[in-house]
């Protein structure tokens, strides 16, 4: 139950949703909403069609994609989407940190393609709150929000989803720390060169 409810194509939503409520900004609640339409139908319906359509043309066993084999033409995909999101968002006036996250993600995601290269899986779920929880860590600094019960509360939820993907034999241990720490820092990275 944890692994969906933390699923990686539904953290995107989720954290933008808690940008809205955590960070202090001047949209209206109709921009809201159709950015958060536009973040949803970006990041979860088209990576399930892709996930439908890749299933049914046998490209994948499941929809778990559990070899790396699978997972690289999903993940390729998504570093596309992701990158070209980040792009779309930066340059549109208030909303560069929300730009900041999609890159940070598309960035995330380029490293755990790199390492399929070296037949290392890393977890994608404790990537996506790897990434919520450093980037919520930079804006506490860069806004001076009290962030930090926050930050804290998705390092908690990090620690059960691990558990619950170890429990359900998704991972190895070294998996969902390389996949929590990837996710931690990809935001910083790229705060850092933007």
């Amino acid at each position: 139950m944890i692994s969906i409810v933390l699923h990686p194509i539904v953290l995107p939503t989720i954290g933008v949703l808690f940008y809205f409520i955590l960070i202090p900004n001047n949209f209206n609640s109709n921009q809201r909403l159709t950015l958060t339409g536009l973040i949803f139908v970006t990041t979860y319906i088209v990576p399930l069609l892709i996930l439908i359509f890749f299933k049914k043309f046998k490209l994948i066993n499941s929809f778990e994609a559990e070899s790396i084999k699978e997972r690289k033409i999903p993940v390729a995909l998504m570093i596309i989407i992701f990158y070209l999101l980040g792009n779309t968002l930066k340059d549109i006036p208030n909303l560069f940190d929300i730009g900041i996250l999609f890159y940070a993600t598309a960035l995330g995601l380029l490293l755990i393609y790199i390492l399929f290269v070296f037949k290392i899986k890393t977890s994608i779920h404790l990537l996506s709150l790897g990434i919520t929880s450093g980037f919520f860590f930079i804006l506490n600094s860069l806004y001076n929000e009290n962030l930090i019960v926050f930050v804290i509360c998705t390092i908690v939820l990090s620690g059960l989803l691990a558990s619950s993907r170890l429990h359900l034999k998704a991972h190895k241990q070294s998996e969902v720390y390389l996949g929590f720490i990837i996710g931690f820092f990809a935001p910083a990275v790229v705060f850092y060169y933007l």
